[in-house]
């Protein structure tokens, strides 16, 4: 036979009354003594209550604001496959790390744009195979790959989560990572929101992992004079910015850059920045 018990209620913590209260209440008649007991007991319970509430504001306010992690599609998705020069992509380099990543730059990949998204795995293998390839890279350059309908590919191997060092903006690929939007998104070309959203969600990740607000200006130290800035300069950029304002190009497209002002907006909501 079984035998329900009671709920076990905890009981209500109250705060403790000073023991010289406690002398000075003795002293009283029995009903005095009483009401003032009762006052001094509520007179704790309130200011223990008022420094919870205040530790609490407290914490808040120090907690480091961050975004979760989106959806994001692993290399083997594109690696796997078959059809284009492959075998670094399939078997690629030990990776390369920093300490943390501080800011994301933005590309676009100068392919077409009328693709099904069905073909993103292919296309990005088809890049990985010229970057491997042609330019003889250890492996695709990009840390993160986005297609017109919002999908996100893990690029360069290492770890979604860990600031892997990429190959994507000469001369500050350190403590960043690179995120390309498949397709090519010259002056007038529509840029699908899906992909803006995308890249915004993955930046207030990234950036999140190190406390940045994507709408922040960062410091970086260029490795290469190749880039805008001669090798050891300390160049402040924005933690999300395009490609070109590492390095002297058109990349990502004056269609995209014109978008980056909104997606540094998003990112920041999404890590519950007001």
């Amino acid at each position: 036979m079984c035998v329900s018990r009671a709920p076990h209620r905890r009981r209500k913590r109250r705060g403790r009354i000073p023991g010289a209260a406690l002398a000075l209440l003795g002293a009283l008649p029995g009903l005095a003594a009483a009401g003032a007991l009762a006052l001094c007991a509520n007179g704790v319970e309130h200011t223990v209550a008022a420094r919870s509430r205040q530790a609490a504001v407290a914490r808040a306010a120090t907690a480091p604001h961050s975004a979760p992690r989106p959806h994001i599609v692993p290399r083997s998705a594109w690696a796997d496959g078959t059809g284009e020069a492959n075998t670094v992509a399939r078997t690629p380099p030990p990776p390369r790390y920093d300490d943390k990543v501080l800011a994301v730059f933005v590309h676009h990949t100068d392919s077409p744009n009328s693709y099904d998204c069905a073909e993103s795995p292919r296309i990005i293998r088809y890049l990985a195979a010229g970057q491997t390839g042609t330019r003889d890279w250890d492996d695709i350059g990009y840390n993160f790959l986005v297609d017109r309908c919002g999908v996100i590919y893990e690029g360069r191997a290492g770890g979604t989560g860990r600031p892997v060092t990429g190959a994507h903006t000469q001369g500050f690929n350190h403590r960043t990572t690179g995120v390309a939007a498949l397709g090519t998104f010259t002056a007038g070309v529509t840029v699908p929101k899906a992909m803006t959203d995308a890249i915004a969600a993955l930046a207030a990740w990234k950036l999140g992992l190190a406390g940045v607000d994507p709408r922040a200006t960062v410091r970086l130290v260029s490795s290469n004079g190749l880039s805008r800035y001669a090798s050891g300069t300390t160049a402040a950029l924005p933690a999300l910015a395009g490609h070109d304002e590492g390095y002297m190009t058109s990349c990502p497209g004056a269609a995209l850059s014109a978008r980056l002002p909104e997606i540094r907006e998003l990112a920041a909501r999404l890590q519950g920045r007001p």
